[in-house]
């Protein structure tokens, strides 16, 4: 007689084979590669190169994106980055399906965006997955992570080492886990050595 498993989690019946990564399996084994010795490797420090190979890959990317060392990215043609990006050393972009990226974007050191997860209320665990939306002007503090499906308004602040499970407003504030609005961000015009702007008459 088979043992019930009612209640119980049964990893052996998991099965995500409807899932479509976008690309073959050739193409992911040589990203694979590219990943591990241009990206994940710390030794290897030029934005522009990498900017390169994730476009050959099928990424979107705009003009002065800069990318530290030791960044993940899983699938680049999945990934859509803006104007003007920072990308902070250990990011991680586990991006199963889409993450956009807006311009002026800044994801600090050991950021991770989330777009996978799994459905703890059946037995066979299945995987879910939804995009991530990161508006203009947005920055993702240090260990801070974004859950699949988060949209986060522009200029919007995670603080570092939050969990956003919920959209961000535009200008909000977010810290803790789950993220909660803390305050409204306002952005002051920087005063640039040997401009008139702060300047007496």
């Amino acid at each position: 007689m088979k043992a019930s498993i009612e209640g119980k989690t049964d990893l052996s019946r998991y099965n995500n084979d409807w899932f479509r990564p976008g690309a073959g399996i050739l193409k992911r084994t040589v990203w694979y590669f590219i990943n591990i010795f241009f990206f994940i490797n710390p030794l290897n420090p030029l934005s522009s190169l990498k900017v390169h190979l994730l476009k050959l890959f099928g990424a979107r990317t705009g003009r002065g994106i800069t990318i530290k060392p030791s960044v993940n990215i899983k699938y680049p043609w999945n990934l859509e980055i803006g104007n003007f990006c920072w990308i902070g050393e250990n990011v991680w972009i586990d991006n199963l399906t889409k993450v956009k990226i807006g311009d002026n974007v800044n994801l600090s050191q050991g950021a991770l965006l989330l777009t996978g997860n799994h459905n703890y209320k059946v037995s066979t665990f299945d995987l879910l997955i939804d995009e991530i939306v990161l508006e203009e002007g947005v920055w993702i503090g240090a260990r801070a992570v974004v859950c699949p499906g988060v949209h986060c308004g522009s200029h919007s602040i995670l603080s570092v080492g939050s969990v956003a499970t919920g959209n961000l407003e535009a200008n909000g504030i977010y810290q803790g886990n789950p993220a909660v609005k803390k305050r409204t961000r306002k952005i002051e015009p920087s005063a640039i050595p040997g401009s008139s702007h702060g300047s007496s008459a």
